[in-house]
């Protein structure tokens, strides 16, 4: 079964030959490319570090190393080129956002937040209680004031 994070059957044909280690070629014959290449698109797709690398895809370390030997050959250029769709020239989309809440950046507190509040002496003390919502106080931890 294929993960989501490795490459299609087709898309491997398109650039399987222009990647380093063929029959033929100067140095050690390759029998991982198609597992290197997953690795290299396991850590692209997941912005995870090269040390948190699966099992799976052998010793991080190694991974790292032949991806970086492969960038200075310019592998990844070309193979990006053989996988570009010509209607469209480079084409990156990220869907990172990050936001901080307003007391990160500076509003002025204004003493509504848990840390505001005397806590409990115990759950049991406030079981014959109505439940609360936690709406209100999640929307209103810092207001400009």
């Amino acid at each position: 079964m294929r993960h989501r994070h490795a490459i299609s059957d087709d898309d491997w044909g398109r650039i399987k030959d222009l990647l380093p280690g063929q029959p033929g070629q100067h140095g050690k014959v390759a029998k991982d490319n198609r597992l290197f290449v997953d690795a290299v698109l396991w850590i692209a797709r997941t912005g995870a570090p090269w040390r948190d690398l699966p099992d799976r895809f052998g010793p991080w370390n190694s991974a790292w190393r032949r991806f970086d030997r492969w960038s200075r050959k310019g592998v990844w250029q070309r193979a990006i080129e053989a996988l570009q769709d010509p209607d469209l020239e480079w084409l990156i989309l990220d869907s990172t956002v990050i936001r901080a809440h307003p007391c990160a950046a500076g509003a002025p507190k204004n003493g509504t937040g848990p840390a505001a509040r005397p806590s409990k002496p115990s759950a049991a003390a406030g079981a014959a209680s109505e439940p609360r919502s936690t709406a209100e106080s999640a929307v209103s931890g810092c207001l400009p004031g």
